[in-house]
């Protein structure tokens, strides 16, 4: 029976493995875009009818332009990179909501929020830019989709350890399965998170330059929200997100290259 369980836990593995188009690089991914969008789209029709929409201000109005913008930046990027028909499933939308909540989220497929809480910190088109090109690179990445994928893969090795250790005592099956879950979640769904954020990162710079922002504004952007944060917060080592120093490090060692993909590609006019 064990031997079942990790030949299934292998070939789950081997199966789930998908290569992302704007990355080049293989993740495990059990869930198709066809699978997640409709659900995706729902969950955004639902949030939506139930929070309140601003529409027709200053600030919804630059939302909407800035949105537009880096929607046209992904699907100039996409076909530099010969892979067009990626977004042909994406019903871009792009919402400002009344939430003091200093936040923005893009949902698979690209259905984007913004917050209203979040605009001081953004000021002004590039500040928006950063937030809204970091959050689309979060969809086109499957990040979405790989964090479902990771969460299955933990079920399926505590349901292995669970099997492994059916002869144990009950409190020895206890201790395997606390240390397997704080040791999966420190040092393997934590790291993977972070990973993800860095890597929106990199990829929402380059949209923000294609989409014809200055990536070095984003620099101000997260100093702006490490000095609402006070500098402090969880250690990194427990945190789903980069610390600011690291990130703002990250961000300025990545804006040459997000130029020169820029460069290449092509801004919007």
């Amino acid at each position: 029976m064990k031997k079942y369980l990790f030949l299934g836990v292998f070939g789950a593995l081997v199966m789930a493995c998908a290569t992302n188009p704007i990355t080049g690089k293989q993740n495990l991914n059990f869930v198709s875009n066809s699978e997640l969008f409709p659900t995706s789209f729902q969950q955004y029709s639902t949030f939506l009818s139930e929070n309140k929409v601003i529409t027709g201000t200053a600030d919804a109005k630059r939302v909407e332009l800035v949105g537009s913008k880096i929607k046209a930046a992904a699907e100039k990027y996409l076909t530099y990179l010969g892979q067009s028909q990626y977004l042909k499933d994406y019903r871009w939308e792009y919402k400002l909501v009344d939430n003091k909540e200093v936040n923005a989220w893009c949902l698979p497929g690209g259905k984007i929020v913004v917050y209203s809480g979040i605009l001081p910190v953004t000021q002004d088109e590039s500040g928006l830019a950063t937030v809204m090109g970091h959050e689309v690179s979060h969809a086109l990445a499957n990040h979405g989709a790989q964090r479902m994928s990771a969460a299955q893969l933990q079920q399926i090795g505590g349901a292995v350890l669970d099997a492994a250790t059916t002869n144990k005592s009950a409190q020895t099956r206890e201790i395997f399965s606390q240390a397997y879950g704080m040791g999966t979640e420190v040092g393997v769904m934590l790291p993977f998170s972070r990973s993800n954020e860095s890597e929106a990162d990199k990829i929402g710079l380059t949209l923000m330059a294609i989409a014809g922002y200055n990536p070095e504004d984003a620099v101000a952007f997260w100093s702006r929200m490490s000095a609402k944060s006070g500098g402090s917060g969880t250690p990194e080592f427990m945190s789903t997100h980069p610390s600011d120093a690291t990130r703002i490090a990250n961000i300025k060692a990545l804006i040459p290259e997000a130029k020169a993909i820029a460069l290449k590609v092509g801004t919007i006019k």
